[in-house]
């Protein structure tokens, strides 16, 4: 009887690095401990929340599907554990830690407000967001909600755009502000090619920001386009400093 061949299957498989086959450069517990918790994305900190992945995905895509599936860091805060658990590789013992950790911070900001960052500048906007949204791939709408005495009561991301470009719905940008009855937002928003020069269309949507505060009653202090320092920019550009958009 003749023997039979072996059978060899071509099959190509996806291949999802673990953590810990990412360089240590990159993991983000290595880069909290490097860089302080300030310069970690809102992926890298819910990612060392949550610790583990799948088999299949790592505890950094889960970290980016559970901010796609909600909006942001702010609509994970509004979610309900049931929603949360409904995430793939999160479950119910790691809903429980996110609202426990988005409590913590609430608790925070309610009890020590004298604490919260003052923006009276737009050097300081760019010193609270740079960490999170220079080095993005993607363009990044964020709104920085102020009190009375201009004191940071949140940062809201708005729209995660394409590679190349991102559409900022004005409505939505007060949306949150209204809700938490912010006294005044500061819009920011990256250029993922790292060249912060604002476009016409900047220009023409920061004009509009500006005339729906003025309706809603909350002002627009800036707008602020992150990009990377060079030897002609500082890594971010002020459209009020421009008279861009501005009166």
């Amino acid at each position: 009887m003749p023997r039979r061949p072996d059978i060899v299957r071509d099959v190509t498989l996806p291949y999802y690095p673990a953590i810990r086959d990412l360089p240590s450069a990159i993991r983000p517990r290595e880069r909290l401990e490097a860089l302080g918790a300030q310069a970690l994305s809102d992926e890298e900190l819910i990612a060392i929340i949550l610790r583990t992945g799948t088999h299949a995905f790592n505890v950094l895509d889960v970290a980016r599907d559970l901010l796609t599936r909600h909006g942001g860091v702010a609509g994970m805060s509004r979610a309900g554990l049931a929603e949360l658990a409904r995430t793939r590789g999160v479950g119910g013992v790691k809903a429980v830690d996110l609202k426990a950790a988005f409590e913590l911070g609430k608790r925070v900001m309610t009890l020590a407000p004298e604490e919260r960052p003052q923006i009276t500048s737009p050097q300081e906007v760019y010193a609270l967001l740079h960490g999170e949204m220079s080095f993005l791939e993607q363009e990044s709408v964020r709104v920085v909600l102020l009190n009375t005495k201009n004191r940071v009561q949140g940062v809201v991301q708005v729209s995660l755009g394409s590679l190349n470009s991102s559409v900022i719905r004005v409505g939505e940008l007060f949306k949150e502000a209204v809700r938490q009855q912010a006294a005044a937002i500061v819009v920011a928003h990256n250029h993922p090619s790292g060249d912060p020069t604002p476009s016409a269309e900047d220009a023409a949507v920061t004009r509009k920001m500006v005339e729906a505060g003025h309706l809603l009653d909350i002002d627009v202090l800036d707008h602020i386009i992150i990009g990377l320092p060079g030897p002609s920019t500082d890594g971010w550009v002020s459209l009020r400093e421009r008279s861009l958009g501005f009166p």
